[in-house]
């Protein structure tokens, strides 16, 4: 009998900590100011190409991501972000066949896909376009980057106040000199990002 009374409590404590760890915050001009780390356990970077025309939109993830965020809400436009990617890290579900798309980006050469801002504008209702510097193999283009900013809260206190975003882009990776698996493979990237920081 006391057994389930004890896993009872766990879950109602468990679950007011989750609560009491949620964002707090939904307007991005009252959060603090500082500098934000990216917290690669809570990011994901998922790819899109088109298959053979548009059978369908082949779908791989990056799993290795780093970068950091700084935040002002007294000038906003001023927010600095770099996000760096490990080309190696493509996982398509298939070890082999990640193998293949990540020799497309020849890593050993190139071993950083390297994004950074240089412009935050058209904000409103807490979304907004990031414009920013993509460097991939070999070439840096511009690249915009639509933006929502999902909230800022107290997160865990092993980690420390925390904020998260969600956001989209395109790019055409004939543009870097990327054309391996054409023409199975289109040329249309379509990316889909769930990032959160932690404030260092």
């Amino acid at each position: 009998m006391l057994r389930p009374v004890v896993l009872a409590m766990s879950l109602v404590l468990l679950a007011s900590g989750a609560a009491a760890a949620d964002p707090t915050q939904r307007d991005p001009a009252k959060v603090p100011a500082g500098t934000y780390a990216l917290d690669p356990r809570h990011a994901s970077l998922v790819i899109k190409v088109p298959h053979m025309g548009g059978f369908s939109r082949y779908t791989m993830r990056f799993n290795r991501l780093s970068g950091d965020f700084t935040f002002d809400p007294a000038d906003w436009q001023a927010t600095k972000v770099s996000i760096a990617v490990d080309p190696k890290s493509i996982d398509t579900g298939d070890g082999i066949f990640s193998r293949t798309v990540a020799g497309y980006f020849e890593p050993d050469k190139y071993p950083v896909i390297q994004f950074t801002s240089t412009a935050l504008g058209n904000v409103a209702d807490g979304k907004g376009q990031l414009t920013g510097d993509l460097a991939f193999h070999g070439v840096t283009r511009p690249v915009t980057l639509d933006v929502a900013f999902n909230g800022y809260g107290p997160g865990f206190p092993v980690s420390g106040p925390r904020m998260g975003f969600s956001g989209t882009g395109r790019f055409k990776r004939s543009d870097f000199g990327v054309n391996g698996g054409r023409p199975f493979a289109g040329d249309e990237v379509d990316l889909i990002f769930e990032v959160e920081f932690v404030k260092k």
